[in-house]
């Protein structure tokens, strides 16, 4: 129980604190149960994040629920949903409640600019934190660059370009097993 409660803590700290969403979650998801509480090994974390991207949903709500239920089971995998998207809602009611009455105000207009500015580099920190978890070969990083391709120059869907990239990866990089 203990367990739990401690993992509650930490997603609920998570939720309250990251703006931008989940790939601006990803960083400080890493930082908590990889190298502060040490629930799980960086490869198996990168391993829930390449599932949890690969599923309908958004992805910090995923990836808790696979915490979850990795460090504690089923009640872990409630508490950690329950614990990342508490704040979000708690805040929302909040803003709804009192928006209209500071909506023009200098101060959180400002706070709003800053926290803005901010998500850009939280997402990057993420991107960095993923790639280091990757092999660092030729097939690697051209995957990683026809896929931007794609993205950017071609507009495909980025849903397309996963379902290519997976299908890639099960047919191309699957390694033998004895």
């Amino acid at each position: 129980m203990k367990k739990i409660i401690e993992m509650f803590i930490a997603f609920f700290k998570i939720g309250a604190f990251t703006f931008g969403g989940g790939y601006a979650m990803i960083p400080l998801i890493e930082e908590e149960v990889v190298n502060n509480k040490k629930w799980i090994e960086k490869d198996e974390f990168m391993d829930i994040l390449v599932v949890s991207q690969s599923l309908p949903g958004a992805l910090a709500v995923n990836c808790s629920i696979f915490l979850g239920y990795k460090i504690a089971g089923l009640m872990g995998a409630l508490m950690a949903l329950l614990a990342v998207i508490l704040p979000s809602f708690l805040i929302i009611i909040l803003i709804a409640a009192f928006f209209m009455q500071f909506r023009d105000n200098y101060y959180v207009n400002a706070a709003f600019m800053g926290i803005n500015a901010a998500v850009p580099l939280l997402v990057l920190v993420g991107a960095v934190s993923l790639s280091k978890g990757l092999e660092k070969n030729i097939r690697t990083g051209l995957t990683i660059v026809i896929a931007l391709i794609a993205l950017v120059f071609f507009d495909i869907h980025p849903i397309i370009v996963i379902i290519i990239s997976a299908l890639y990866g099960v047919i191309f990089l699957r390694k033998k097993v004895k």
